[in-house]
């Protein structure tokens, strides 16, 4: 290639990359983009998911990016000072539970609960069954019994006296059989374990006629009108700064072993699998549709986002070394220099 060869192919890339910048600003880049859009979303009418992708691979994206990536210790701690802003923010202040949460939606959702009623009878039932429980009502009751006998019975409370007389006869039954005391509380403690069995199915009865719908919405309905018109900073009184630093900081390692469980990870193929199953074969514009992007939503996040950050790529100098990396191996290579040299000729 000679001399003027070589300045003509470096005249024709400024030339070239001069065209390129200018049609990638302003509004020839909107234009631009607004075209691609365009034709892209002509493609999503013929253009199937499955051609696209496969749950393999999806399922590939999620185990590399959600479960096996190494999140930086710095992200619990950034968390942490987020939510704490958030707590602290004027907002908190200002804002009643009832402009988040309106009464007809909390009526909805607490409506919506009441049909799980066989969950909450099931729960009912497993906490009659802890063992915490049955302690809790056998000590009740022993309690209660024995205190009755020596003090609050109807003969105690009518009579003056007796309430002393019967504790010193305690105290003399007591020295005249040692150990009687202890017989005594052995045998109600007896009675109680064989009876609590029965106590325990009756107050799970009470409990289940208790707590009836009309009880439970009457009950959730009041507590609501108490706390709607309190603010999100009256609210949360109580809970410090450390406090909710501590519980993001729980909720992060929570989920880095969540992640990496046989559970996560077989919800996750239940959604693609599902997803690839009612999408795969149907063209990309109907789950785009299904899911809400149109074109003037793109776009709007085209003009709110790309265009800005294009104006900051192209003023630091990107842009224009980007076009030249891409057109610059063309403009040296030997077919370039083959038809520069027999167009000059």
């Amino acid at each position: 290639m000679t001399r003027s060869d070589t300045d003509l192919t470096d005249q024709l890339l400024d030339a070239h990359v001069k065209h390129e910048l200018s049609a990638l600003k302003g509004a020839k880049l909107k234009r631009f983009v607004e075209g691609e859009v365009d034709e892209l979303l002509a493609l999503t009418d013929r253009v199937t998911l499955n051609r696209l992708s496969s749950p393999e691979r999806v399922m590939g994206v999620i185990r590399r990016i959600v479960v096996e990536m190494e999140l930086d210790p710095g992200i619990p701690e950034l968390a942490a000072e987020m939510a704490t802003e958030v707590l602290n923010a004027p907002v908190q202040a200002r804002t009643e539970l009832g402009q988040i949460l309106s009464r007809e939606q909390a009526t909805a959702f607490l409506e919506q609960a009441l049909e799980l009623r066989q969950q909450r009878e099931r729960v009912i039932r497993e906490i009659m069954a802890h063992p915490v429980y049955q302690e809790l009502v056998s000590n009740v009751v022993y309690h209660g019994l024995v205190n009755y006998l020596y003090e609050d019975n109807l003969l105690t409370r009518s009579v003056p006296g007796v309430g002393s007389v019967m504790k010193f006869g305690k105290k003399m039954a007591n020295k005249a059989v040692p150990g009687l005391d202890e017989t005594f509380e052995r045998r109600i403690k007896s009675w109680l374990s064989d009876s609590l069995p029965g106590l325990i199915a009756r107050s799970e009865q009470f409990l289940n006629r208790a707590l009836s719908d009309e009880e439970l919405r009457d009950s959730v309905t009041a507590a609501w009108v108490a706390v709607e018109d309190q603010t999100i900073g009256d609210l949360r009184e109580g809970l410090g700064d450390l406090q909710l630093q501590e519980f993001v900081v729980l909720g992060f390692e929570f989920w880095l072993s969540f992640r990496k469980t046989e559970y996560f990870e077989g919800c996750a193929e239940a959604v693609v699998n599902h997803l690839f199953a009612k999408y795969g074969d149907q063209p990309l514009a109907t789950l785009l549709g299904d899911v809400g992007v149109t074109r003037e939503v793109i776009l709007a996040e085209v003009e709110a986002y790309v265009l800005p950050i294009m104006d900051v790529l192209r003023e630091e100098g990107y842009v224009e070394a980007l076009i030249r990396r891409r057109l610059e191996p063309f403009y040296r290579s030997a077919a370039a220099r083959r038809l520069l040299s027999s167009d000059t000729a």
